[in-house]
């Protein structure tokens, strides 16, 4: 009978047995030197202010610790190996890894709030340890007497607690103090457990974060796709992304739930910019709608071409969030009705006429996405372009 090698070596191999415990401000540290980064193909911070709340409460309430994190040690580091990495937080490209570097496969979420508020990031400014409450909470008001913020309580500068205590009377009292410094070094000296792995190359890291994180989404597929175009200059997060939920924003809309939305939402909008760059005409399958999003040929384009695509449909959306507000449109808390207009602009770049505009503000009224097949809502959008 014939034993296959491959099962041989793998039962020979316990990856269980690399793992190590690391104190949340050492590998803070780590970061700070960016001696810990994150592999090109990493996705966009994601994390909610909330879910960083719970994050910081569930380190600091619970009885049961918080699950591993998962790294890539890089030996190999030949550029025809290694997966470029990237910082946090600012996702710069950084040069080639060294020897040795921890390249971070699954718990970015994570180290980056702990990060945040060990370098006193805006991000969190609205986050402090309420005392009365006995919990982190969120504070967009000013900081009561009884709440420390947490990049203060958690920073990376030990004097900047007690230069903080000193200022607020309140806060000076010896047992006030003597409790915040038990909190904060509880925190610095909370451990997580770290997997390592050694020399993974990128589809064998992408496989490991999937079976971790998604059990291989769509959508963090298409935020791995995108994050590698890093390498070429583009951030689709903070050139695109991040713009089109901001704008919409703006104007009073809310779609962006669930979470993956933030991502999906965006980069279907992109499909009419490809279509006018590429054929100039529409094909059904390409509507606006997170279905038939078409990450693998906009990540084919060439990076001017992609930038392209950023700014045809950026201006769109402009026109389309004006449009609505201009003619009093009830505004729909669905992206079908934003993003169906920024494909009519798109193919219709110049000054549309009056019977054009009494055209679409009719569309605008009377359709209904309610419970629509992908079929029915590709039918719909052919029949918009057409006004």
């Amino acid at each position: 009978m014939n034993i296959n090698r491959q099962l041989l070596e793998a039962a020979n191999l316990n990856p269980t047995k690399n793992s190590r415990q690391e104190y949340i401000f050492t590998l803070c540290e780590y970061i700070e030197k960016n001696e810990l980064t994150l592999p090109l193909y990493q996705r966009d911070i994601s994390w909610t202010l909330h879910k960083c709340v719970e994050l910081l409460n569930y380190q600091l309430l619970s009885k049961s610790p918080i699950s591993a994190i998962s790294m890539n040690i890089i030996n190999n580091t030949s550029p025809d190996f290694a997966v470029p990495q990237v910082s946090f937080i600012e996702r710069e490209l950084l040069p080639n890894a060294v020897r040795g570097q921890m390249s971070v496969v699954d718990g970015q979420q994570r180290l980056t709030t702990n990060y945040k508020a060990y370098c006193n990031h805006p991000d969190l400014k609205n986050v402090v340890l309420d005392l009365g409450k006995g919990e982190f909470i969120i504070n967009t008001e000013s900081y009561r007497k009884n709440q420390i913020p947490v990049g203060i309580l958690m920073n990376k500068d030990d004097t900047k607690l007690i230069e903080y205590t000193e200022k607020e009377r309140a806060l000076s009292s010896p047992i006030i103090v003597n409790a915040l410094l038990q909190i904060r070094n509880k925190i610095k000296t909370y451990q997580y457990t770290i997997n390592f792995a050694t020399d993974l190359s990128e589809d064998e890291q992408i496989n490991w974060f999937e079976v971790l994180n998604n059990a291989g989404s769509r959508v963090s597929i298409i935020q791995m796709r995108f994050s590698k175009l890093k390498a070429h200059g583009i951030d689709v997060y903070t050139q695109y992304t991040h713009v089109y939920r901001n704008k919409v924003l703006d104007y009073g809309y809310d779609y962006f739930t669930p979470q993956k939305a933030n991502v999906s939402y965006p980069i279907a909008a992109l499909n009419p910019a490809y279509e006018v760059l590429i054929s100039g005409r529409h094909s059904n399958n390409f509507a606006p709608i997170s279905s038939d999003t078409k990450e693998n040929q906009l990540c084919n384009l060439k990076p001017e071409q992609l930038l392209k695509c950023f700014d045809v449909t950026l201006e769109a959306l402009d026109k389309a969030l004006k449009f609505i507000d201009d003619n009093r449109l009830k505004k729909y808390n669905r992206s079908d009705y934003v993003n169906y207009l920024i494909g009519y602009f798109v193919f219709h770049r110049e000054e549309i006429t009056d019977k054009q505009k009494k055209g679409l503000i009719d569309w605008y009224n009377s359709v209904n996405f309610i419970n629509k097949s992908n079929t029915a809502r590709r039918k719909i959008y052919s029949e918009l372009l057409k006004i």
